[in-house]
């Protein structure tokens, strides 16, 4: 089987793969071919068929696993499979878990550091809020499992934790060099702000898909709506707090036309647009780097993400990703010293 990292410009290809997105098309002469969106653990690829499209579109639904044969070629700067033949594998045969991409590292050791961090929030409010939310093993499960997007930064099983996690440490690191911000908000912005995705994405399908209330309403607004659903039950939680709060969810993404209901209007909430971009980027670039093919500094297609080829470092097959120790925080002064690692009676599948 070839892995989709793996393929290259005019290779006959022979594989499994999990169709993501499905469509019937017609070309300009008006005959119908299929556009399908397949993957695996690698990455993904786009393929079409462009013979017998209406006779072959029932067996290779989105959330199917397919076996194909077919060539690639190089479309518009892009790889692209023409498939010849196919057949679809019973959904009760297929480990779908195989089929989707994973974070590098281990969740075990990011959650157990991301515990940390919350132990470390000096405003009893803010900490009472988070452990609410990441002491809950249902939510707790959720989040673990969750992608942080469908296709851009971190879109694999695992990924809000890796890219909240990030954020985390950015807010963590950036409140020592800058005393005028308040951490403990920080911290809760940094924490909280992507939690509707554990709402957005439809986690119980067989691919990274959004759910209906995702597409609708949208995980700022989803995020916002579970904060307040946990502070009415958490006693004498202050209003003009919980507002603070609600507003770095809302202002996250820095713009209207990204996709904010409002403009960041408060220092932590500027610095926390600016840290979940500074992430949410640097994914991309590695994601970028990671598939060029060779050693050295050289130009990728162009990303349409970000606007622009990049001049990006390719990497040996040895040289892989090495997972991270859970890394130590400083606390507080407030806070007296919490310990590194989540201890066991703790009721949190963290």
């Amino acid at each position: 089987m070839t892995l989709i990292s793996d393929i290259t410009d005019g290779q006959q290809v022979s594989g499994q793969y999990l169709v993501q997105e499905a469509a019937k098309a017609e070309t300009k002469t008006g005959k119908p071919y299929l556009s399908l969106k397949l993957m695996d653990k690698s990455g993904d690829i786009m393929a079409k068929v462009w013979d017998q499209a209406e006779e072959w579109e029932p067996h290779c639904p989105a959330g199917a696993v397919i076996a194909i044969k077919g060539r690639c070629s190089s479309f518009r700067n892009a790889l692209q499979l023409t498939i010849n033949d196919m057949q679809r594998l019973p959904d009760q045969q297929v480990d779908f878990s195989a089929f989707l991409p994973s974070s590098p590292y281990d969740v075990d050791e990011m959650a157990a550091e991301f515990l940390a961090l919350v132990e470390g929030v000096g405003d009893s409010h803010i900490k009472n809020l988070l452990r609410s939310f990441f002491t809950d093993a249902d939510f707790a499960d959720l989040f673990k499992k969750a992608p942080a997007a469908k296709a851009m930064h971190h879109a694999y099983l695992g990924g809000l934790l890796e890219h909240t996690l990030g954020v985390a440490r950015l807010a963590d690191a950036v409140s020592k060099l800058y005393p005028s911000l308040d951490r403990s908000l920080l911290m809760a912005g940094a924490m909280l702000h992507d939690i509707g995705k554990t709402r957005e994405f439809a986690l119980e399908s067989n691919r990274f898909d959004y759910s209906d209330a995702g597409r609708l309403v949208g995980h700022m607004v989803m995020g916002v709506e579970m904060i307040q659903a946990r502070i009415s039950r958490l006693q004498d939680f202050p209003e003009e707090l919980g507002v603070r709060i609600k507003h770095m969810i809302l202002s996250h993404h820095g713009r209207h036309d990204f996709g904010s209901p409002t403009l960041p209007m408060l220092q932590e909430a500027f610095v926390l647009n600016f840290i979940d971009d500074l992430d949410a980027k640097i994914n991309t670039i590695d994601r970028v780097s990671r598939q060029a093919k060779g050693e050295g500094y050289q130009w990728s297609d162009y990303q349409r993400s970000l606007e622009r080829f990049l001049f990006i470092r390719g990497h040996s097959a040895d040289d892989d990703r090495q997972e991270p120790a859970p890394e130590q925080h400083n606390r507080e002064a407030a806070e007296p010293p919490a310990p590194d690692m989540p201890q066991k009676k703790q009721p949190s599948l963290f």
